[in-house]
């Protein structure tokens, strides 16, 4: 890539740098350079094999490089820049590792009148309390975020050789302009730096401060870890980046003082939601970090054999667990919630109506305590919501959001924005609703609120879907007239008996509800009934493994929900429902299941909707069956978390057994399962789907990119290995 590197500064990043551009071949030839009181540091570097050489005469090292890295504090590049000047040479790049960039912009155009268009300005998010080229390493750049920052007039081809050089080095590049650049960093680094420096300064100075650092937690060594970094630096760099970071100071000074006149006034209420707001903007931070390739991935390894014996209450509906927060959110009065599903999923729901000003307590144990604020309470979100993985958050708000009198974004993850949603936004630009999407139609949603401008249609769904189904209903509630939804086919009905519920009205005349704006909801108690979806890998599981017997308590059997007990039943499967009863208006029954041979069925479409979240784990019921099982009219399968036709095709493959997927279903050939490497492509339900399947395997399976589990059911893992299933969960880079 280059023939001669220069290093202006070899230190942890100038040495790093080094390191890892020998370890790529990215480069002939490094020099180093430095000044004298550095040349034991460069002789350091030349002993290890950091560089090939060095010298204390700039113009020696920058002579014939053709790319020349100022790897040394800020406060000094602006001296660099005018030492360089006269040696500058339009057939090299030059470019730096500030991590302030607004003063090396304002640097350059101070010395050179104009920034040159062969400056790449760029900043490696990375590094260590240690410095010095002794504390170089080869990998520091792996996976770290890399910002580079040009200017209007900087070459196009150099910006590219550039990022290419830092991803090479294994950095994830993005390009931002100046400003931005320095206004992130100065929120998310260079304020934390700050705090930490100040909070031990005032310990520090205590008399009792031998007591202080004494009894000091786990917690304050690790808020205060990046205190120990190098004062200079520091100070170089909240001094180049004063403008942006003391407004942020101004504003921590705010948020202080509201905490302290909380604890003045004993408000616990506020100074809770104050907290959980923090933890929960906290963990959606983690979230979508995790979701770059810098986080690690989980890896099931399930050994073959096995059955499934005991009891368990599998954790509460995720389709009422949404549902839930959304009603009561714009109830009037409080809402109690049991038995809510504490997974990823449900999770963002809840947030993204914390985000809109609902007080929501819990949840603790599964249990919430919702402070509804009415049908037109909602308040503007400050920021984006994001709703992680969740196709149910993003569709069904999408509907809510787009009758509210103020705008909102939807994102997701890279799953979740990858998945359609023109089948809610054409329908609802029909009410009247502005919903923007990318061009392929999927998210980020920029959603307009046009409060009082939504109309009502009449809309005959092409494609049963509960989830569209819902999102027209709670548009419909915002909407002049009424708005009718005609099922092709029935769909899970929790938001018209939860909307009853809350004493809602809505209008039910065959496959056909309506709904309008006249009404209001009233607070209520909610009993969230166990998970069907979560419960149908153990309905399966317990069914292919010969010497099942288990008993599967407080099942939600929502006759829109219960298409997998029939075509398991179908199939010769020994399913007893026991101890039905009604709680808060759903069915609930305990299920008993026995191992009982199954066989190969055509699989009657009118189930397909009452069961399409289960087809995963009812194609590995299919591949222990005797004889062929035939699936069709599940075309909505492939734009679930994945392709589950495709990806349940290409698994089953992998493990010997005959899968052939079809434009809307597959057909599989009953026969033995073999034991091999499958990828879930990040969806749950694949993953626990092929863990189920190591039952029946005459060999272990390994399951990769398993870390999506979280969204739906945390506690499958620990609940499969108690019940019989042999499963090692590993954490892997």
């Amino acid at each position: 890539m280059f023939n001669r590197l220069c290093i202006i500064g070899v230190g942890l990043i100038g040495g790093s740098i080094a390191r890892a551009a020998r370890r790529q071949g990215l480069c002939n030839n490094i020099v180093g350079y430095g000044r004298p009181q550095d040349e034991q540091n460069l002789q350091m570097a030349k002993r290890l094999g950091v560089i090939d050489g060095y010298t204390l005469e700039l113009a020696e090292a920058a002579r014939e490089a053709d790319c020349v890295v100022i790897a040394t504090p800020v406060a000094s590049i602006e001296s660099i820049f005018a030492r360089l000047k006269p040696l500058w040479s339009d057939d090299a790049i030059y470019t730096d590792v500030g991590s302030t960039k607004g003063s090396v912009i304002a640097a350059a155009e101070r010395i050179f009148g104009v920034v040159p268009d062969n400056l790449v300005p760029a900043h490696p998010i990375a590094g260590a309390e240690n410095s010095g080229v002794t504390a170089s390493v080869d990998d520091l750049f792996m996976n770290k975020r890399l910002i580079i920052t040009p200017v209007d007039n900087t070459s196009p081809e150099a910006v590219q050789k550039i990022q290419g050089f830092w991803e090479r080095m294994g950095a994830l590049v993005s390009v931002m302009d100046v400003q931005h650049h320095d206004g992130v960093l100065a929120a998310t680094s260079h304020l934390p730096h700050i705090l930490a420096f100040a909070l031990v300064d005032m310990l520090g100075h205590k008399d009792e401060q031998s007591e202080i650092f004494k009894y000091a937690a786990g917690g304050f060594k690790d808020f205060t870890r990046i205190a120990s970094s190098d004062p200079t630096m520091w100070q170089d760099i909240c001094a180049a980046n004063k403008d942006e970071i003391i407004p942020l100071i101004e504003q921590l000074k705010g948020e202080l003082d509201k905490i302290q006149h909380l604890l003045e006034t004993n408000d616990a209420r506020q100074l809770f939601e104050t907290f959980t707001y923090a933890r929960n903007a906290r963990q959606r931070f983690l979230d979508q970090f995790d979701n770059t390739h810098m986080s690690k991935s989980i890896t099931f390894y399930v050994q073959p054999g096995g059955k499934l014996q005991g009891e368990a209450r599998v954790p509460g509906d995720k389709s009422m667990s949404h549902r839930s927060i959304m009603l009561g959110s714009l109830a009037e009065g409080v809402t109690h919630v049991k038995g809510f599903l504490e997974a990823e999923d449900a999770l963002a729901t809840l947030q993204a109506f914390r985000d809109m000003g609902v007080a929501i307590e819990g949840p603790v144990n599964g249990e919430l305590t919702i402070h509804g604020v009415g049908k037109h309470g909602l308040k503007a979100p400050k920021n984006d919501l994001y709703l992680g993985n969740s196709g149910t958050s993003m569709r069904l708000l999408s509907g809510l959001l787009a009758g509210q009198a103020f705008n909102s974004v939807l994102t997701g993850d890279k799953s979740l924005s990858g998945r359609p949603m023109k089948r809610v936004t054409e329908p609802l630009a029909a009410m009247g609703a502005d919903i923007k999407t990318t061009e392929r139609g999927t998210a980020p949603l920029q959603i307009t609120g046009r409060a009082g401008q939504l109309t009502g249609i009449d809309y005959a769904m092409p494609i049963a879907s509960a989830q569209v189904k819902s999102c027209l209903l709670l548009a419909g509630m915002y909407a002049q007239g009424v708005t009718t939804v005609t099922e092709p086919a029935p769909t899970r009905d929790h938001t018209e008996r939860m909307l009853t519920g809350f004493n809602y009205p809505v209008k039910q005349e065959g496959n056909k509800v309506s709904i309008t704006a006249e009404g209001h909801l009233t607070a209520t108690d909610i009993d969230v009934p166990s998970d069907i979806s979560s419960a149908a890998f153990f309905l399966v599981g317990a069914s292919i493994a010969p010497g099942s017997d288990l008993l599967l308590k407080h099942v939600g059997v929502n006759p829109t929900r219960t298409g997998v007990i029939d075509i398991l039943r179908l199939m010769g499967a020994n399913i007893e429902v026991l101890n039905e009863r009604t709680v808060g208006g759903e069915p609930v029954a305990d299920l008993h299941v026995v191992y009982s041979p199954l066989k190969g069925i055509d699989i009657p479409e009118h189930l397909v909707p009452l069961a399409i979240d289960e087809f995963p784990v009812l194609f590995v019921a299919a591949a222990c069956a005797e004889g062929q099982t035939r699936l069709t009219g599940a075309e909505e399968l492939r734009v679930k978390e994945s392709d589950r036709i495709q990806v349940m095709a290409d698994g089953l493959q992998i493990l010997g057994v005959d899968a052939q997927s079809t434009e809307d279903g597959m057909i599989i050939q009953g026969g033995p399962i073999g034991g091999g490497e499958v990828i879930s492509h990040g969806d749950h339900r694949i993953a626990m789907s092929f863990s189920i399947a190591g039952l029946r395997a005459n060999a272990p399976i390994t399951v990769h990119d398993c870390e999506n589990v979280n969204t739906s059911f945390p506690e499958f893992r620990d609940l499969a290995k108690r019940l019989g299933l042999d499963l090692v969960c590993k954490e892997e880079e």
